[in-house]
């Protein structure tokens, strides 16, 4: 079945973050490599030797793992960024043994460099209030390892320099962060039209399936009567005319919108086929559900599998429906790395949103998630 679009949809604050976290993790990589070796060419009286050779490992390991994200295109881990604030606030303080007089007197030295950096990066992976904590204390480190260094040089101007740098990527930051919220929103608020659509078809198709069946009996009765064909009472008739008669109130007695049966395993077999980037497995048992329920499945369906394709690691997954004691359920399987649920990062919001809460709170349904290092299994189930 081909299916030129898709439900599926990227979530713009994934990618945003993982966009934003691979340019932070080169800048850093970069700027740390350009320091180190400003920081040996600057190596002069007063510079100390033992206080720089072993802090510049320090730096240079960070710079290594900063490298390593950069190439894998991760996230930044929050705990290479707690190292680098710490180690930033240690040269910081301690730019006396390792930064030239003047470096110092022109507040341009590699430390005042990696001051920024470490702003910028925190605004990056960190939220607003967290940041801004962390700027003010990197940025109060500075000013007091140039008063250590000598109390005659100037901290107003490279203090303000840096206040300004913070206030800007944490401004940029939260500017960038709601943009992406509100794209998501209309993101999810296409993919909820789209299915809708697609139950409104099915549903519209069910209706011209029986109008067609109207229309092959009690049509069909009729004109044999028009003709002459039964001229007593026949008992073949009137069980024909009686299965028409059932057939028109059934029509007439169809159900509101909301709540108008839905071949269930139709729907879920036209969302596996628009799972892009995906090789979809279906084994679909007919079923006939109602429209809101059908909904529900599809749009639980529609994130399980953009979850497979973003974070699972394969191109193969399969959607399963049967009926058990009773209850229709629908699983999704694939055998990807798995995830740990109770660590999920706020921005997976559809785990919890568009699967879990959304099958649960439907009235005799369910939802429960197994992942682990063999694969995840999504389990969805309503009962009649």
């Amino acid at each position: 079945m081909s299916h030129p679009r898709s439900t599926r949809y990227d979530s713009a604050t994934r990618q945003f973050e993982k966009a934003t976290a691979r340019t932070a993790a080169g800048a850093r990589s970069a700027v740390g490599a350009v320091a180190v070796v400003a920081a040996s060419f600057g190596a002069v009286q007063p510079v100390s030797l033992s206080w720089l050779v072993p802090l510049l490992a320090v730096h240079l390991t960070l710079t290594a793992f900063f490298a390593r994200v950069w190439w894998r295109k991760e996230l930044v881990p929050r705990g290479l960024v707690v190292a680098d604030v710490a180690v930033t606030l240690t040269l910081c303080l301690a730019q006396r043994h390792l930064v030239a007089e003047e470096s110092l007197d022109s507040g341009a030295s590699w430390v005042s460099g990696l001051v920024t950096m470490t702003i910028i990066l925190t605004g990056v992976a960190w939220r607003p209030v967290v940041t801004v904590a962390v700027g003010l204390a990197v940025a109060a480190a500075f000013a007091a390892g140039v008063r250590l260094a000598s109390a005659a040089h100037d901290v107003v101007v490279p203090t303000g320099v840096h206040l300004v740098q913070l206030l800007a990527i944490v401004m940029l930051m939260t500017l960038l962060r709601r943009s992406s919220a509100k794209t998501d929103a209309f993101l999810e608020r296409s993919v909820r039209a789209e299915i809708a659509l697609m139950v409104e078809r099915l549903r519209r198709e069910d209706q011209l399936k029986q109008v067609g069946s109207i229309h092959e009996t009690a049509l069909h009765t009729l004109t044999m009567v028009g003709l002459g064909t039964y001229d007593r009472p026949s008992p073949t008739l009137a069980a024909q005319v009686r299965t028409d008669l059932a057939a028109l109130e059934k029509l007439r007695d169809t159900p509101g919108a909301d709540s108008a049966p839905i071949a269930l395993d139709a729907l879920l077999d036209e969302v596996a086929g628009r799972a892009a980037g995906l090789d979809v497995r279906t084994d679909l048992t007919p079923e006939t559900v109602p429209g809101d329920v059908a909904e529900r499945f599809a749009r639980a369906v529609t994130e399980a599998l953009a979850n497979v394709a973003l974070h699972a690691g394969v191109q193969q997954a399969e959607v399963v429906s049967t009926r058990r004691d009773g209850e229709i359920v629908v699983e999704i399987a694939d055998s990807g790395r798995g995830f740990d649920q109770e660590r999920l990062p706020p921005d997976r919001f559809g785990v919890r949103g568009s699967i879990l809460d959304m099958m649960r709170t439907l009235p005799n349904g369910g939802a429960q998630i197994s992942s682990g290092a063999q694969g995840t299994r999504v389990s969805l189930w309503w009962r009649p």
